[in-house]
């Protein structure tokens, strides 16, 4: 017997509802006190009701009910994106630039420092984007690179007194040699393999700096690190100060995050570019064609850690103390979710995916205790309806299959 797609529909909903109030009453039911299943069910009675409706929407619109206001809608929207699409690229650019520049000046203090934490991992999912997105090679311990280029900046300051702007590029190539490091036992392995031996080696540099007390001080951490500087002109003559202000942060990161958009998608379409795809999408043929994978794979983690070794620097500056403590796996699972969820190997994906996974926990923070709740929902419907990323990366050319 089998059971009509309706009634098979509701029935997973049903069974969806029951297992949320499974997960939500130990969280709100469970009290010093004693068991209490009042709050619990008025939330999820809420949340149950809500979800019914919308999924009776979802319904009557799959049997057209709502043609005679989708189909002005969708001919409105073409419309738009014809018109938009008459602009040419580079003044859509240049707009997000210009309000990205005048940000600061329009907002408070913690958009500041919501502000940065989204470029710095808009420079992390770029990084890891060139290794998974473009190359196709699952790494989960990205976060080594990170940790990385915070510790090569803050002993190098701490030691020897070098400047930030001086220490970036020697953090980046410090970075690309541990990319090197670990690339280079795992260049032979593919799928689960590689992701288990990248997991692995990421875990063994975080254990690394936790447990090397002579150099970084184990889970101390490293004290006194130096901000980044800057020449001004004051008084009438040329003065050195040292950045300070989150605005003035900000700034510094947004360069950063600029100089890793224009490198990843110089990098994108250039030949080097075209061998990542062409190993990732199939490395055999890409191997019989003449392509060196070997060696493009070696240069995927290398090029993909220097960006985590950029942003590692500005973090290690920015905060002017480092431990290990800042450099475990939930991080690289963070900065992957943005890669899958933005659409791998697209960079406006990439933005959004950081915007999504840094600014929405923020957004929900009205919600208090029930904000993460709410943003796993959302992640989940995200990925439900949208599989591809948010903004999926445009194929160069189209396969035959996919003509057919």
């Amino acid at each position: 017997m089998t059971i009509p797609a309706s009634r098979k529909l509701w029935l997973g909903f049903a069974v969806a509802m029951l297992w949320l109030y499974v997960l939500l009453w130990p969280l709100l039911g469970i009290k010093p006190e004693g068991l209490e299943f009042a709050a619990s069910t008025a939330i999820w009675a809420k949340v149950a009701v809500v979800s019914a409706i919308l999924l009776a929407l979802w319904q009557l619109k799959g049997r057209g009910v709502f043609d005679f206001a989708s189909r002005p809608a969708q001919a409105l929207s073409q419309a738009l994106g014809k018109a938009t699409g008459r602009v040419a690229t580079w003044i859509w650019l240049v707009l997000v630039f210009a309000g990205a520049v005048v940000f600061p000046l329009v907002t408070e203090r913690y958009a500041h420092d919501v502000a940065i934490s989204v470029l710095v991992y808009i420079c992390l999912g770029l990084g890891l984007n060139v290794v998974v997105g473009m190359a196709g090679l699952l790494d989960l311990g990205y976060i080594a690179f990170y940790g990385v280029g915070a510790y090569t900046y803050a002993l190098l300051s701490v030691h020897f007194g070098l400047s930030f702007w001086l220490c970036l590029p020697i953090a980046g190539a410090f970075s690309a040699c541990a990319g090197c490091i670990i690339g280079y036992p795992t260049l032979r392995m593919r799928g689960d393999y590689l992701a288990i031996v990248t997991l692995g080696f990421g875990e063994i540099v975080r254990i690394v700096l936790n447990n090397w007390m002579s150099l970084t001080h184990g889970p101390n951490g490293i004290l006194g690190i130096k901000p980044p500087g800057a020449y001004w002109w004051q008084d009438g003559h040329i003065e050195h100060i040292w950045l300070g202000s989150l605005e003035q942060f900000y700034y510094v990161i947004l360069g950063l995050a600029v100089c890793t958009i224009v490198a990843v998608h110089r990098l994108n379409h250039s030949r080097i570019g075209r061998a990542f795809e062409a190993v990732r999408e199939d490395q055999t043929a890409a191997e019989l064609m003449g392509v060196n994978t070997l060696g493009i794979k070696l240069l995927a983690y290398s090029l993909g850690a220097i960006f985590g070794g950029l942003a590692g620097a500005f973090f290690a500056a920015r905060m002017r103390f480092v431990s290990p403590e800042s450099f475990t796996f939930i991080e690289s699972a963070m900065v992957l979710a943005m890669v899958v969820l933005g659409g791998m190997g697209s960079i406006p994906g990439v933005i959004l995916g950081a915007l999504a996974l840094i600014a929405l926990p923020e957004i929900f923070r009205g919600f208090e205790l029930y904000r993460m709740f709410v943003f796993g929902g959302v992640m989940a419907m995200m990925m439900l309806f949208r599989p591809k990323g948010l903004w999926p990366a445009k194929r160069m050319g189209v396969r035959s299959e996919e003509r057919d």
